[in-house]
């Protein structure tokens, strides 16, 4: 989208810099060695050109295999870094950066690009510091075609911030220009610039021979001509103070100003200048707040040819804030709530007693449970509880501060009602209680499914959310339930979510993980699934992330009595702690079968084939469980590379569906939760009985 061909001192190496920066361990220009770095064994080779400078992942060399993985040596970033490095895609392919921290099973994705280009580009990847040792990995998947690869040409980890930069390298530490057929930013010093130009020298060395950046009205041709300078994106949540130089020529005829723009295209501005002309280059200190990937923009505005210049220099970055009002960074976590101890920041407004009550279902086959656990609790706004057949149930959450763009989650589930005309709506309130804005209401649900819906919302001033459900008429309305709250800083389509799972995570939305099965007979296997099974009487009637999502599941009517199916993750690492594994399954149906969990342990001393006679068992549920999604803990621990296998075995007739969802691996040990020991065959007095 934005190149540098404008800037006329970019080069293709780091290498050539007038002032080679202090490179930490981990950087390599692969002249004559490879620096430590390794191909995978289990993924296709790197290879060194044969007259170095570059390392490829062409796909004529890569055989049956779809992927390279290049690991580094072992690691230590005592403050924080920033990797640099120079790369191509020819033709098709794709190029992954990854964070290994060792003693976790999972890799962090850090940086992507599918671009392809017919010459060299950089990539800015920020590196956070860590208390342990790590890896990085670059995961390079050329297509398949003839003449498509991915090299890497130079790896450079220095000190500080990606957004830091004082020009004097060739390539402007990853900063580029959006092009403007008349006015751009352009590298400003050295010996050769015009005699007769008005630019200043630089600051940074402060003489003729150093560089900076600037643009010039000069080729201005319209009114506002703009010109935008673009940082790298951030990789890692950040807050802090960044400061820079600037000159400011005939400030009257321009428009300068510092913005961020996130990965939506979202524009903010942060500051403006308050000094109309300034001769002498001027410091200037600005509080940014990051905590999503985001650009710094550097623009400028011309009216006219006669509009002067604009020139910036020494960007640098501090993780203090530079001004003692701002704002410290808010924890939105005040609004979340999943009901189990109670209302939390939440309260009901008390007229006419209380609409919205915590209560909880036990296990049975006739009435959902709550989303959290499946035996937890969570609100339910119903009739039984005012003293007159209609109602406004309104539950308000905390104050939150303004400012801010936030992304609320929640789930509703909706039961017995002939019309959903408001039975759920949310609001958006002032510290006054005065409605801003009605932001969402039920369209369409289906009945007894808890739905996912995701809100992204901003205001200037402190607000709350308010759900509000209203009951015109007794026989019109049913019940409505809550729960699972939370709040996190951000647009929802940027935020880790259901849509962008975090590193163990699986929910099944983007496919299967990458998880394998294992069929000792023909038929049968799990199926990944969205809606309701075929089979009536068993299985979920949605998946347990989204209510409209997917989940994987056996189908008993593919299946004979006692055959089973094994759906295996991929290889974890193992780690020296407690590990926890958390998941939610569903058997429902008279003829359920058994759901087990086991742990396979790698040993490098066998083949793979004798591994399937070290499987230990973990976890075990037999028979019907509930209609409810039920959430599963297990704690276990493994220090080898191993994988865990869920088996399913189908029961005594086609009413035996069961299925699995949502899995989440986190250092453990798991959470004390009684309700996830609790045994359950399926059969009770107290099918549908709910306690307040």
């Amino acid at each position: 989208m934005f190149t540098l061909q404008l800037l006329p001192f970019l080069v293709l190496t780091l290498a050539k810099a007038q002032q080679q920066p202090l490179l930490l361990p981990g950087s390599c220009s692969f002249e004559f060695s490879t620096c430590g770095y390794t191909s995978d064994p289990k993924y296709a080779t790197w290879t060194v050109n044969e007259e170095g400078r570059f390392i490829t992942a062409d796909a004529a060399l890569m055989g049956s295999k779809d992927k390279a993985v290049l690991l580094s040596p072992d690691l230590e970033l005592v403050d924080w870094g920033c990797l640099r490095m120079v790369y191509q895609i020819t033709g098709k392919g794709s190029l992954q950066l990854h964070l290994r921290p060792h003693g976790e099973n999972f890799d962090y994705t850090l940086w992507t690009s599918e671009k392809p280009s017919d010459s060299w580009l950089i990539a800015s990847i920020d590196l956070r510091n860590m208390s342990q040792t790590y890896q990085v990995l670059m995961e390079g998947r050329p297509g398949k075609e003839e003449g498509n690869s991915v090299a890497i040409f130079e790896i450079h980890i220095v000190p500080g911030f990606c957004i830091e930069c004082d020009f004097e390298e060739h390539h402007l530490c990853g900063y580029s220009n959006q092009w403007n057929p008349n006015v751009n930013w352009y590298v400003g010093g050295s010996l050769a610039r015009d005699p007769q130009s008005d630019l200043p020298d630089d600051h940074t060395m402060n003489n003729e021979r150093g560089h900076y950046m600037y643009v010039d009205s000069i080729y201005a041709k319209k009114f506002q001509e703009v010109a935008k300078l673009l940082s790298p994106m951030t990789t890692t949540p950040m807050s802090g103070c960044l400061s820079f130089y600037y000159q400011r020529n005939q400030a009257r005829g321009n428009y300068f100003s510092l913005l961020t723009r996130d990965e939506l295209g979202h524009y903010e501005e942060l500051w403006r200048p308050d000094a109309y002309d300034t001769t002498q280059w001027k410091l200037e200190l600005v509080d940014i707040k990051a905590p999503h990937p985001l650009e710094v923009v550097f623009e400028v505005a011309f009216n006219s040819p006669r509009g002067g210049y604009v020139a910036i220099d020494d960007i640098s970055f501090s993780p203090e804030f530079c001004h003692s009002e701002t704002d410290p960074n808010f924890d939105p976590s005040i609004a979340n709530c999943d009901f189990e101890e109670g209302f939390c920041e939440f309260h009901q407004e008390q007229i006419e007693g209380s609409v919205w009550n915590r209560v909880s279902v036990k296990p049975n086959v006739y009435r959902v449970g709550d989303h959290t656990t499946g035996t937890g609790s969570f609100l339910l706004a119903n009739t039984r509880f005012t003293s007159r057949p209609g109602y406004v149930g309104r539950l308000h959450g905390p104050v939150l501060p303004g400012n801010h763009k936030y992304c609320l989650r929640f789930y509703y589930a909706l039961h017995g009602f002939m019309k959903i005309d408001n039975a759920l709506a949310l609001y958006i309130y002032d510290e006054d209680n005065v409605a801003q804005e009605k932001v969402w209401t039920v369209s369409e649900s289906s009945r007894d499914v808890w739905m996912e819906v995701d809100i992204t919302f901003q205001k200037p001033m402190p607000t709350k959310i308010v759900f509000v459900t209203i009951c015109r008429n007794f026989w019109d309305c049913g019940l409505v339930s809550l729960d699972d709250i939370t709040v996190t800083i951000g647009d929802c389509r940027v935020t880790a979510g259901p849509l962008r799972p975090v590193p163990g995570q699986c929910n099944f939305e983007q496919g299967e993980c990458g998880y394998t099965q294992e069929r000792k007979q023909r038929r049968g296997g799990w199926l990944r699934m969205r809606g309701q099974t075929p089979t009536s009487y068993t299985g979920p009637r949605a998946d347990h992330t989204l209510g409209v999502g997917h989940y994987m599941y056996i189908e008993a009517s593919h299946m004979l009595p006692g055959h089973s199916a094994r759906l295996l993750t991929t290889e974890l690492r193992g780690v020296d702690s407690p590990q926890c594994l958390v998941f939610y399954y569903h058997m429902y149906g008279s003829g359920t079968g058994t759901l087990s969990v086991f742990l396979r342990r790698h040993d490098n001393r066998h083949h793979y084939r004798e591994l399937r006679y070290r499987d230990s068992l973990l976890w075990r549920r037999q028979g019907e469980q509930s209609i409810s999604w039920m959430r599963a803990m297990v704690d276990y621990e493994c220090y080898t590379k191993h994988q865990i296998i869920f088996e399913a075995v189908r029961g005594s007739s086609i009413r035996s569906d069961i299925a699995i969802d949502d899995i989440v691996f986190k250092q453990g040990p798991c959470k004390a939760d009684p309700g996830d020991s609790v045994q359950y065959s399926g059969f009770s007095e107290n099918f549908n009985e709910i306690e307040y």
